[in-house]
């Protein structure tokens, strides 16, 4: 798949939406920073999500609520990010360990996930965030008013 690194964060949101979400052809994702398909599946599980693991990928049914968990990043920025925003939605406490890795791509996180776990409200400024085009790495910017 072309959303590659983005396969952790839609496995969460696939948790916690109703159905089965197949996810195939990504067997790119065993020798990233960690093996994503092995942890993701891992994680999920222990939050209490239904994971059926793949050499490719996983299918994930969603639905059940999802219960905190104490979890490892395995120095892996991706999967530090996508556990601590499954946390926000998971009864009981979630304690993600090792999660200094994130200032790799996404530095201004930790405040980021302060801001979610408050309600969402970033002093009233509506955010974007855009994709820089080629690079891999998003930016966030002020929202465009009409």
């Amino acid at each position: 798949p072309n959303v590659i690194d983005e396969i952790p964060i839609l496995a969460v949101a696939a948790a916690l939406a109703e159905g089965t979400t197949v996810i195939r052809d990504a067997a790119e994702l065993r020798v990233k920073e960690t093996d994503r398909i092995a942890v993701v599946a891992s994680h999920l599980r222990a939050m209490g999500a239904k994971v059926e693991e793949f050499p490719d990928g996983m299918a994930i049914t969603g639905g059940a609520p999802l219960k905190g968990a104490r979890l490892q990043s395995h120095h892996d920025h991706r999967i530090a990010m996508a556990f601590s925003i499954a946390g926000l939605f998971a009864s009981g406490e979630t304690v993600m360990e090792g999660t200094d890795c994130v200032n790799t791509s996404y530095p201004g996180f930790e405040q980021t996930l302060r801001v979610m776990q408050k309600g969402g409200k970033m002093k009233r400024k509506t955010r974007e965030l855009i994709g820089l085009k080629g690079t891999g790495k998003p930016a966030v910017r002020p929202a465009a008013t009409a």
